[in-house]
């Protein structure tokens, strides 16, 4: 059995490794605030498209901000989108604040690059911040996103997030952005991967992306977040995980939508990444659980329990998500599920993404 067990080693140490991100994670979000003497102006850069029921909420969150001196640029590719009447409520509501609406879109595969194009335009600031629709903030969201771009050595500040839900479905999901992903993106932070970004905020200098390429560079690809921050490291220089943690909302409530969105991550994944998503499978502590259990590996099926969920209970501690720290017990299970969307992954590069149907290309570029 001691041979047996050498194969739940890195499976338990990459669990290891998740909890001690997690905890070294809340230890900065626990850090008092102070604001940073550096702060630029700032042209926030929303791509909309459609309402749902909290998008009004995290519109106006972005408006109210600790912040001397920004804009708000939201683009819509549509005249008629229901967002556009929400916007012109809010430029009526707050005419101190500048807020500016851009019905337009460049030709683009991704079509929120398309209208990020657009918008890039506009914007008049040496610092942009690029968050989804659906992505509601604190009020020092800006100064938190902005100061650490005082380093010259950093190109990208990137944030996690925690996700509410409105049906079982998203509630899965939901446990599994938190227990699953998220202690990944800690990971990552916590041993230097230089080039991951998350869509909930990209905060960087206009001046790194236009020598990168500008957005034109990410027309082609559906996970625009991650190539954005590749491009920039290219010039020499990194993502920071910030300790701000804003909120989304998951808008896919069934099972088959849920299942839809996490395929499309996959897919998306495998092709960007290439063989290193090959040993994603580490990460399923509850396969490796099954494994042993199955083997009768007791000692390694006991420590594998122990440590996936203390993992999943602090990340979702350190995000401060009060429905994935009552589910916790559950991440096992998850991943058995995201094994399942791991696999899946592998069986075609066919994606569905807003009401269309697209291939996934090598490297993670869109083919309609």
């Amino acid at each position: 059995m001691g041979v047996y067990s050498l194969l739940f080693v890195p499976s338990v140490l990459y669990q290891a490794m998740a909890l001690a991100a997690a905890l070294h994670f809340q230890t900065r979000r626990r850090r008092r605030f102070v604001a940073s003497s550096f702060q630029p102006p700032v042209s926030v850069l929303k791509p909309v498209r459609g309402l749902d029921p909290n998008t009004s909420e995290a519109f106006l969150s972005q408006i109210r901000q600790n912040y001397p001196s920004f804009e708000v640029l939201f683009g819509v590719s549509d005249p008629e989108d229901p967002a556009v009447c929400e916007i012109q409520r809010l430029q009526a509501q707050f005419p101190a604040t500048d807020i500016r609406l851009v019905v337009e879109s460049a030709a683009a595969a991704n079509a929120k690059v398309g209208i990020l194009i657009a918008l890039a335009r506009q914007a008049r600031y040496p610092i942009w911040v690029v968050n989804d629709a659906d992505i509601r903030v604190h009020q020092n969201y800006l100064a938190e996103v902005t100061a650490p771009l005082s380093d010259t050595s950093i190109g990208v500040v990137t944030c996690a997030y925690r996700a509410w839900a409105n049906s079982p479905a998203t509630n899965w999901e939901a446990l599994g952005i938190a227990t699953d992903f998220m202690p990944s993106v800690f990971v990552a932070q916590m041993i230097g991967v230089r080039d991951f970004a998350l869509g909930a905020t990209l905060a960087f200098r206009a001046e790194d992306l236009q020598a990168a390429g500008g957005f034109q560079s990410i027309a082609d690809y559906l996970a625009d977040d991650y190539q954005l921050a590749r491009q920039i490291a290219t010039l020499g220089k990194r993502t920071v995980l910030s300790e701000c943690v804003v909120e989304t909302s998951l808008d896919e409530g069934t099972w088959s939508g849920v299942w839809n969105h996490q395929l499309r991550w996959g897919r998306t994944i495998r092709t960007s990444k290439g063989p290193g998503y090959l040993g994603l499978p580490i990460t399923h502590a509850g396969v490796w659980l099954l494994i042993a259990v199955c083997a009768h590996a007791w000692v390694a099926a006991a420590l594998l329990v122990f440590i996936r969920l203390a993992s999943a209970w602090q990340s979702a501690t350190a995000l401060a998500n009060r429905n994935a720290r009552r589910l916790f017990w559950l991440a096992p299970v998850w991943d058995l599920y995201a094994f399942c969307v791991w696999s899946a992954s592998y069986m075609g590069n066919r994606v569905r993404w807003r009401h269309r149907t697209l291939r996934v290309g090598p490297g993670g570029r869109l083919i309609e």
